[in-house]
């Protein structure tokens, strides 16, 4: 067991959300963090000396992005262990939330360094709460597999549950995503496009009615999250290669038995030790 603490003559590393596109949706806690830490690790420089310069902080900046994410890494941790301190920030929301920042951590836990997570913008949440759909239990798909046969099988594995399906997309691939969705289900979807900024726009709708209102591709600009109501409990699919396929997709985003157990016991109104077989039968197989 570990428990991260402050160690003497180390620095600290530092998790600021930062805005979405409205430069004023940033918290008085990550601005003060900005204001006092020696480094910043950042996807884009350009990006985040723009938020900077707004604020009027100055700060020495370097790359933190997947494609130097070793030698990146290396560096903050290197200059942790000499006293410095870091904050690591994405181009806009939450670092660690599809980003290298997850990778990050894991490796702060393993070095024993000490770290926080600031609280803040998240695309994420933001999207959750236009929809209006279920709260209550959501499933984050993140940006889908670009394996046809892995992002299908993804999709439909989601669709057949009654949680809400949150997606991250790109706008030149986001045709041919509903085009999948539309083919496993029509699905109340919202589509929320460039959250925060002077364009923002939402969406509701069936998924073949959203696919009609947004035109081609060459005419979809900006960041998009898709969100999917999920399935009423009369339409869930009670067979067992359904609960088979929940039962998977839940190992596959890392949850505990114990979670599964519960969330597949909620969803579908069966018993646990028959789910717990399952896991079993998983794990063997």
């Amino acid at each position: 067991m570990k428990r991260l603490q402050d160690r003497a003559g180390w620095g600290k590393v530092y998790f600021c959300p930062t805005p979405l596109g409205n430069l004023k949706d940033i918290t008085l806690r990550t601005l003060e963090t900005l204001q006092t830490v020696d480094f910043v690790a950042c996807e884009d420089t350009r990006v985040t000396l723009k938020l900077l310069n707004y604020y009027q902080i100055k700060k020495p900046l370097f790359s933190y992005h997947k494609h130097n994410f070793k030698s990146a890494s290396q560096k903050i941790i290197a200059l942790t262990k000499e006293g410095r301190s870091i904050a690591v920030v994405s181009d806009a929301g939450t670092p660690g939330i599809q980003d290298p920042g997850a990778e990050l951590i894991k490796l702060l836990i393993q070095e024993e360094i000490a770290f926080e997570v600031l609280p803040g913008p998240s695309a994420l949440i933001l999207a959750l709460v236009y929809s209006g759909f279920s709260d209550q239990k959501f499933l984050f798909l993140g940006f889908l597999p670009r394996n046809r046969k892995e992002r299908a099988n993804l999709l439909k594995n989601a669709l057949n549950s009654p949680y809400t399906v949150i997606i991250y997309e790109a706008p030149h691939r986001l045709i041919n995503t509903l085009q999948e969705i539309l083919q496993i289900e029509n699905r109340d979807t919202a589509l929320c496009r460039e959250l925060t900024k002077y364009h923002q726009e939402v969406l509701y709708g069936k998924t073949d009615e959203i696919l009609r209102s947004i035109g081609s591709n060459e005419q979809i600009k900006g960041e998009i999250t898709l969100v999917l109501k999920g399935k009423e409990k009369a339409e869930l699919e009670t067979s067992i290669e359904s609960i088979e396929r929940m039962v998977s997709l839940l190992q596959g985003k890392g949850l505990s038995n114990r979670e599964i157990v519960t969330l597949v016991h909620e969803a579908f109104q069966i018993g646990r030790n028959k789910i717990k077989k399952l896991l079993e039968k998983e794990k063997t197989s």
